[in-house]
């Protein structure tokens, strides 16, 4: 995610960036419908799904802890993500810090946090599933973010993303500046938003155990 830079005040500035900022945020509130429709899948598997190992499995349990790892590698990572934002934007295109090794780390993030939603099944295909699943939906709006952008930067961002991938970090291509402008009110937003991530960990639980007695079906183990 990135933001449109400031524009000099005079009305035949103003108003192309002002339309680009406003199709830009039209474009990233389809996240919330798309997170929130990922959410209900993921939900309606809990329900019905479970995993091929028991409860109590050493890989079952495994796979639970290395959800539970990436769901908090999720929150620290897109906290640390908003540091970089937060005191730039409306100013100018990021590309430090984070920015500077994948264009999308928010979203790299938020998709770790869905495999560790997934991994809550206690099943390798849960997890996988689940991050790819949001890498889909997520991939949507880049898409579209995308082209709002290159409109706004023009060479400059084919140029970005020409030397720094979508998703997957090139870590050689490292740089951040000695000192960055934060605002904790939105790093602090983000921190909560990606904090509910977290509420797979009980969730799961409760439906496993309600499988257990009984309660609810399994229509379908998977590993």
């Amino acid at each position: 995610m990135h933001h449109l830079p400031a524009m000099p005040p005079s009305d035949s500035t103003r108003q192309p960036a002002d339309l680009s900022a406003i199709q830009l945020s039209a474009i990233q509130l389809l996240r919330k419908p798309l997170l929130l429709l990922a959410t209900i899948c993921m939900g309606a598997a809990f329900i019905v799904v479970g995993s091929k190992w028991p409860e109590g499995h050493f890989v079952h349990e495994a796979i639970e802890w290395i959800g539970a790892t990436s769901i908090f590698a999720c929150i620290v990572g897109r906290t640390w993500c908003s540091l970089y934002i937060a005191g730039r934007k409306d100013v100018s295109l990021v590309t430090v810090g984070p920015y500077s090794v994948c264009r999308n780390p928010l979203y790299l993030f938020s998709i770790l946090g869905a495999f560790g939603v997934g991994a809550q099944l206690g099943s390798f295909f849960g997890a996988v599933i689940a991050g790819v699943f949001a890498w889909f939906l997520l991939q949507l709006v880049v898409l579209q973010e995308e082209k709002i952008l290159e409109g706004v930067y023009g060479a400059p961002y084919d140029a970005y993303c020409e030397r720094v991938p979508r998703f997957l970090p090139r870590m050689s291509l490292w740089r951040a500046p000695t000192t960055i402008e934060v605002d904790m009110p939105r790093v602090t937003r983000t921190f909560v938003d990606a904090c509910v991530f977290l509420l797979a960990v009980p969730a799961a639980e409760a439906f496993e155990y309600l499988q257990n007695l009984g309660y609810i079906p399994v229509l379908l183990r998977v590993f």
